[in-house]
């Protein structure tokens, strides 16, 4: 009997143990996946059961070429992203985008773990890669609107649209600041004043929603599902490069970096910017991906950033050159330098195993490797991924709304930059009549919707004609502006004989540059594709012209000046065409102003606002203003240009009309 007592005695324990056992278990998965836990406990909870290899899988972003359900799972991988123009399939709806995250993401979900991954993509004036989706305009033609408010506006759209295809995370804005035109992503920058960069990081809060009120500083944001995380990038003095050369050195002093190049990214982590995007750039020689003192000592240290910092593409093996000639070098480099995220995004396996041994051989501290997890955790668990990791069809119709084009047309003609108005001050060229016997169009960017919404626009480089998306043309913008009664007449390169056989009104030449990104856009003459400058002559020589130039940046213009009457900068205004004719035809003014010196020539750069040797063409902050036009006057006019005694007598009358009838 005693005997049997003990028996069940022991057995009361061992049951008592499993139970035990049991509990802890079931609470341990309760906390990492309980909403109600604060997120600190639930990413602790979290690491506590993770590998060293599901710790460096989340490190991890491939693109989605190479990844797949299985990889997924095998490596834990942390994130995928699309690369420039890399979609499902051609012509990819929502729903295509959306079948295929999910799939990724069903592969992540069905880990030991089932830690969710987050998927990225180049959301950078709209969601550009993306067939249907509206096209803002780049980031220089909103500097130029300087309105922080509508920038927000736009993040929001921006972020119903990314959100519409299943996506919860931008590579956007860029934050540069760039010194020197020639550089091919000078259009990402906003302006070459930091002042203006800064007040256009509230296109965060736009893309991510407002952080609440006493929120901790440097604490990454999202508010739900409708929003998106954002990435400042990139870290930092990328457009401040000598002569402009992509990915080049910027040779400047500590305390310029500082008050230039890095006030931006203060304001950006202030508004809870959830990672920060490393530059491919050096800075005075060290290359920033490798730059600890920067990225762990000031970013991490100094300014108290808590999301996670992620590589640009290839970034780490471009530590070296030539790149990845020493690639276990590179991984240790880039990880001991504070990069926690890194875009490979192909050969994940070399990258896993790399530093998986530097870990192994004490060469990486696990604090370092625990330390990039948790920052790429916390984003995920602010973005409630681990809550809602699969993406639905509720937001499709986002996609291209018509009020978010309406949107994208209000910013389209709030960034144009009036530069001239007429031959004289007295006699002004705009706003054009609508009403009139027959005008032309001319130049190679007036019915080319490509060359209108520049680089990373549906492809990385961008495209030429009008058949990649859907937007509105210039040409197109005009012909739904002007009377049913007045002919349009667009030939692209029109001849001086064609010009004068035809008795037009005026002419809208539409020239500019092609499109471009990256290194590919470097440019050291800067000049308009041709045929733009024989446009120019042949038509302004005959009759009165406006000049509308196409550009990710101020390029050579002054030869050409004194035959243009009339001469606006339109940058790169994306889908939405119509805002152009907006301001052209006097439905609204001209309100822009140049985010950037436009130079008399290139011997003179770089050139900025305050250099000593400041001689621009056009100077920093210049714009013409124009108000809009009544309609009556913009109308009515059946020989041409309306002209000012007539105008006077019709607003006269007007008035006195209005007068005797009250």
């Amino acid at each position: 009997m005693e005997a049997m007592t003990r028996i069940l005695m022991k057995m009361m324990g061992i049951m008592l143990w499993l139970t035990v056992l049991i509990a802890m278990a079931v609470g341990e998965d309760v906390k990492y996946k309980d909403p109600k836990q604060p997120v600190a406990v639930r990413i602790k909870d979290l690491m506590s059961r993770m590998t060293l290899e599901e710790k460096i899988g989340q490190m991890v972003q491939i693109d989605r070429l190479t990844a797949s359900p299985d990889i997924m799972q095998t490596y834990c991988i942390g994130s995928v992203l699309s690369g420039g123009g890399s979609a499902p399939l051609p012509e990819a709806s929502a729903e295509d985008w959306v079948n295929m995250i999910n799939g990724f993401q069903n592969g992540s979900l069905s880990g030991r773990l089932g830690i969710p991954m987050i998927y990225g993509i180049d959301a950078v004036h709209g969601h550009n890669n993306v067939f249907n989706a509206t096209i803002f305009p780049h980031n220089i033609g909103l500097g130029a609107t300087r309105d922080p408010d509508l920038v927000k506006r736009i993040g929001s759209a921006t972020a119903l649209e990314v959100r519409a295809t299943g996506i919860p995370y931008v590579f956007a804005p860029c934050i540069a600041v760039c010194k020197d035109p020639r550089w091919g992503r000078c259009y990402e920058s906003y302006s070459e004043d930091h002042k203006v960069v800064e007040a256009m990081t509230e296109i965060i809060p736009g893309l991510q929603g407002d952080i609440p009120v006493n929120s901790r500083k440097g604490v990454p944001y999202v508010g739900g599902k409708k929003k998106v995380a954002a990435c400042a990038k990139h870290f930092v003095g990328d457009g401040g490069t000598t002569k402009g050369i992509n990915e080049n050195n910027t040779v400047i002093d500590k305390h310029g970096l500082l008050s230039i190049h890095m006030p931006a990214y203060s304001d950006s982590i202030i508004k809870g910017v959830s990672t920060i995007m490393v530059s491919y750039s050096s800075w005075n020689g060290v290359k920033m991906h490798a730059n600890r003192e920067l990225i762990t000592g000031f970013l991490k240290n100094t300014l108290k950033f808590k999301g996670f910092v992620i590589s640009d593409w290839q970034g780490i093996d471009r530590i070296t050159s030539p790149p990845h000639a020493n690639y276990s070098y590179s991984v240790q480099a880039a990880i001991q330098a504070g990069i926690d995220m890194v875009m490979l995004p192909f050969k994940h396996t070399e990258f896993i195993d790399d530093l998986t041994y530097l870990v192994k051989s004490n060469v990486i501290p696990m604090d370092r490797i625990n330390d990039a997890v948790g920052r790429i955790l916390l984003v995920k668990f602010t973005l409630g991924l681990f809550e809602n990791p699969l993406a639905d069809l509720s937001l499709v119709n986002e996609l291209g709304s018509q009020a978010h084009r309406d949107l994208a047309r209000e910013a389209v003609r709030k960034s144009l930059v009036l530069l001239k108005n007429g031959k004289n001050e007295t006699d002004p060229l705009l706003p054009l009549p609508g009403k009139v016997s027959k005008i032309l169009v001319a130049g190679t960017h007036a019915d080319n919707l490509g060359y209108q919404c520049g680089g990373w626009s549906i492809q990385w480089q961008g495209f030429s004609g009008n058949r990649d998306t859907r937007g509105t043309t210039i040409l197109g913008a005009i012909k739904s502006t002007v009377d049913p009664s007045t002919e349009v007449v667009f030939q692209e390169n029109p001849d001086s004989k064609f010009i004068k056989d035809n008795n037009f009104a005026y002419a809208i030449i539409v020239v500019g540059e092609p499109p471009y990104a990256e290194t590919a856009g470097d440019s050291m003459d800067l000049t308009m594709i041709d045929p733009g400058p024989s446009v120019i002559s042949n038509v302004c020589e005959t009759v009165k012209c406006v000049v509308v130039v196409i550009s990710g940046r101020p390029i050579v213009i002054e030869p050409y000046l004194s035959s243009i009457d009339a001469l606006v900068a339109a940058w790169l205004p994306g889908t939405e065409g119509q805002g152009v004719a907006d301001a052209l035809f006097g439905d609204y003014g001209f309100t822009g102003k140049l985010p950037r010196t436009w130079f008399k020539n290139v011997d003179q750069l770089p050139m900025n606002v305050g250099d000593p040797h400041y001689d621009p063409l056009f100077p920093f902050d210049f714009g013409l203003k124009t108000k809009s036009a009544p309609d009556i006057l913009r109308r009515s006019t059946s020989a041409g240009i309306i002209g000012k005694p007539y105008a006077l007598f019709l607003m006269v009358s007007v008035i006195f009309s209005l007068c005797f009838i009250a």
